[in-house]
């Protein structure tokens, strides 16, 4: 289940990084630091995530 979660981390990293940037420039944070920040919480948050997700496949 291992290998599993870390492909669907490969994808859902990418996609809730770049959600928590589109997030910030919303918000009107424009500047380098917000920005990598948000991509940093985006990118964090999708571990347990991507660990569930593959859980939930796993027992399809």
């Amino acid at each position: 289940m291992f290998r599993l979660a870390m492909v669907v981390h490969v994808f859902l990293g990418a996609t809730l990084a770049g959600s928590a940037m589109v997030v910030a420039l919303t918000m009107g944070y424009d500047t380098l630091n917000p920005l990598l920040i948000s991509a940093l919480v985006g990118y964090l948050i999708s571990i347990p995530a991507s660990w569930y997700v593959a859980k939930q496949i796993a027992n399809l």
